[in-house]
């Protein structure tokens, strides 16, 4: 973000911490790929240090600041010139209906509620989102294994990548924890069709129970469909939810639809088992 106002010196409200170095702003920016003349959503504009290097990229900049300070000084600095300055709450702001893309320093208070409003919708016209987030959040979000219902809610649509590790030196003030840059991506091919989202994410659901017993038995499947699919995969017997990753939990929801693997799918009038 571009630099502040002499004497200034930003707070850290709602987990935000602010990137000290324009160098290593413009090298995120330059890391997405940002083209010219792309729809590019800015999460938390802050003082500019992300702005800058967008609107230098050629992009056409929605900057999103709820801080009224900060976003009047936003529009003196970059207001007009291929930059729109939103005074709001991202999570109260419609997406817009064209392609774009999201980049932002996201306050860690509200990282989850972020990229729920983001990835839910699988058919969204979200091109690619570079966010920076806790590292812990990343590490999460991005592993195969061990899997976390969150994540497996999303990878049938979304690649989700660590990009980079930036220490808390990085910012100011300092968070008490390193953060890192999440890269995502939608996948092409999609593993389900976008109108399914609802009965798989219902069926993930009851896989994964508070008491994380085995797969098999929270999904009550019958035991030689179930040992014959462990067995071609490589699943121990009585494998936990989170040994699963996406690639399974499709093929599983797959398999409880009757299909075979890749087999191209409609939309379901009913989750599988009950759900």
């Amino acid at each position: 973000m571009a630099a502040r106002g002499r004497g200034a010196r930003p707070q850290a409200g709602h987990g935000q911490h602010f990137l000290r170095s324009a160098g290593l702003a413009a090298e995120i920016v330059a890391s997405a790929g940002v083209r010219e003349g792309e729809l590019v959503v800015e999460i938390g504009a802050g003082f500019g240090r992300l702005t800058a290097p967008l609107r230098m990229a050629g992009a056409r900049v929605v900057a999103v600041e709820l801080d009224p300070g900060l976003a009047e000084s936003l529009r003196r600095r970059y207001g007009g010139d291929r930059v729109t300055v939103v005074e709001a709450d991202f999570l109260a702001l419609a997406p817009p209906a064209e392609s774009h893309r999201v980049v932002g320093n996201v306050p860690f208070a509200i990282t989850t509620p972020i990229l729920r409003r983001l990835l839910d919708d699988p058919a969204s016209a979200l091109a690619r989102a570079d966010l920076i987030v806790q590292d812990g959040v990343v590490r999460k979000r991005a592993a195969t294994r061990p899997s976390t219902l969150l994540a497996l809610r999303w990878q049938p649509w979304w690649r989700l990548q660590a990009e980079r590790h930036l220490p808390a030196a990085c910012f100011d003030p300092p968070p008490r924890v390193d953060a890192a840059l999440l890269a995502i991506r939608p996948r092409r091919p999609t593993l389900l069709p976008p109108a399914q989202a609802g009965a798989y994410r219902a069926f993930l659901a009851a896989g994964f129970t508070h008491d994380a017993r085995p797969v098999r038995r929270a999904l009550a499947l019958p035991p030689r469909t179930w040992k014959r699919f462990a067995r071609s995969r490589g699943l121990h017997p009585d494998a936990r939810p989170h040994e699963l990753d996406v690639w399974d939990w499709v093929a599983l929801y797959g398999l409880a639809r009757g299909q075979t693997p890749y087999e191209s799918v409609t939309e379901v009038q009913r989750p599988p088992f009950g759900v």
